[in-house]
């Protein structure tokens, strides 16, 4: 006869930040290398990752689609289109007048700052880099993350909303901490190397769509053994 008794509560466990290379390694055994950022060219992947803020990736790609169409895809034709016109081709996007505006002030700050050179960019630092593009309007932390490790070769971490699903929901810090400490936790757990947090920011963003949703769906995912 089976026993009555409640089966006892077992605390979850508490993922460490010592933790994050096992985890890497986890994802990266089941999915493989993801090859990040979708772009032909750096230029491409900067304005990609301006378009993508609060939209889905398959609509940015029909936004790039159209700018590489109509030729507008560098940086002098986006110094010369008008703001109506840009905002006419990256409509897919959504937020067009406001992204458009964004590009805009983009296109001028690499005006200013290497004239449109992007290896004159490259050869800067990073913690000044990352400071100046954070400068320039409408560009936040998440998206200057994004063009210093995708686009530009530089190792900064990349914290988005896929990263603090899946590890404030396991402990590793609170969701409502802001994103310099999320930034600061990753940084100071990994070795300071480019290609893992290339693409480990994109393996989070592989098991976050896969499994990791807003109704999550847990059979099979990678970390569960982690939890």
């Amino acid at each position: 006869m089976k026993s009555s008794r409640p089966i006892p509560f077992q605390k979850k466990r508490k993922l460490r930040a010592s933790q994050l290379e096992r985890v890497y390694a986890a994802l990266r055994k089941t999915f493989g290398p993801q090859n990040w950022w979708p772009g032909k060219t750096s230029f491409e992947v900067m304005v990609g990752a301006i378009l993508t803020q609060n939209t889905a990736w398959i609509n940015v790609e029909k936004a790039i689609r159209n700018l590489r169409q109509a030729r507008k895809l560098s940086f002098r034709a986006l110094r010369r289109i008008s703001r109506k016109e840009l905002a006419r081709l990256i409509r897919p996007a959504g937020y067009f007048n406001v992204k458009a505006d964004r590009l805009k002030c983009f296109a001028d700050f690499l005006a200013r700052e290497c004239r449109g050179d992007l290896s004159t960019l490259k050869r800067q630092g990073m913690p000044k880099l990352r400071q100046k593009l954070l400068g320039v309007k409408g560009i936040g932390p998440e998206t200057a993350d994004s063009i210093l490790v995708y686009a530009l070769g530089k190792p900064s971490f990349v914290i988005d909303a896929y990263t603090r699903r899946i590890f404030s929901k396991h402990g590793l810090a609170r969701g409502s901490e802001n994103y310099e400490r999320w930034r600061e936790i990753f940084t100071r757990a990994l070795p300071r190397n480019l290609g893992l947090y290339n693409d480990f920011h994109a393996q989070i963003v592989r098991v976050g769509k896969e499994y990791c949703r807003k109704i999550p769906c847990c059979a099979g995912c990678p970390l569960s053994r982690f939890f």
